[in-house]
């Protein structure tokens, strides 16, 4: 077994150094886990995150992410030579299950058997995959009956849908934002200021947020191709944060070299403070 280059990059201790990095793993392979537990320890990371979330059907059908979440036996087996032959402390990510929320119910049984830190849950099923609403009446099950620490994720979005979350959770402490980060990566910091008040060069802050990205993307990868996919992934999110999605996104996708692309970039921000000006 190996670790790709690029997950060796992304673990190097050396450019994790502002905050707490967890490394999290994807498998449904006793020893895949162990390998990756006894890698990243000697990296110096004491915390290893299972994802029993993902609910891509590449994943899902090979029995991995939230494919996983029905296979209470293989789950203990895992934790069980997890827990016995190392000393990496474990936390997980899962979804309420693939099918239906009775999965994740079946196997809370089994995790109590663990010292699990946390448990975070995507308030979907994984053949969702993020399409429909989230269930709040099965996440309260969760609750009702879990052990462990549990993290909500799912569908916040905005401050409004933070507060919304937390009055609806009120036991819960640990939110978990995902999608809606990326959107508006703004969200975490009017969080915790309890604003809904951008700071007023929000557009040039976010400037020079997406020219880093862009910057170590150019570094890292080779040729416009690649940085162009990233960052199309990007703004698949960064658009919902616009007046006009749709047409942000279009432009973006439209840009066909990396002298376009900037230029294109640089037209929607110059739109978006005119726009927020009025």
């Amino acid at each position: 077994m190996i670790i790709k280059g690029s997950y060796q990059r992304d673990l190097n201790p050396d450019v994790n150094t502002t905050l707490e990095v967890i490394p999290q793993v994807m498998t449904a392979n006793a020893d895949e886990f162990i390998f990756a537990a006894k890698y990243i320890k000697s990296l110096g990371y004491t915390e290893l995150n299972w994802n029993l979330g993902c609910p891509y059907p590449m994943v899902t059908n090979s029995g991995m992410g939230s494919g996983l979440i029905c296979n209470t036996e293989k789950i203990d087996h895992i934790l069980d030579r997890a827990h016995t032959e190392t000393d990496v402390t474990i936390s997980m990510k899962m979804r309420l299950g693939y099918e239906s929320p009775s999965e994740i119910l079946e196997s809370f049984p089994i995790l109590e058997k663990y010292p699990l830190k946390n448990v975070a849950i995507h308030a979907r099923l994984g053949k969702q995959l993020y399409k429909g609403g989230v269930d709040l009446e099965a996440f309260q099950k969760c609750i009702d009956v879990a052990k462990h620490t549990l993290y909500y994720n799912g569908d916040i979005t905005t401050v409004e849908q933070f507060k919304n979350m937390r009055e609806r959770f009120p036991s819960v402490e640990h939110f978990m934002i995902g999608r809606g980060l990326i959107s508006d990566p703004f969200l975490p910091s009017m969080i915790k200021a309890d604003t809904t008040e951008y700071p007023a060069d929000r557009w040039e802050i976010f400037r020079e947020f997406h020219d880093t990205i862009y910057k170590q993307y150019d570094e890292a990868l080779s040729g416009p191709t690649p940085i162009k996919m990233k960052m199309l992934g990007f703004w698949e999110f960064f658009s919902q944060s616009t007046h006009n999605p749709q047409k942000v996104y279009k432009a973006i996708k439209k840009a066909g070299n990396p002298f376009k692309y900037r230029n294109a970039v640089g037209e929607i921000i110059a739109l978006q403070k005119a726009t927020t000006r009025r």
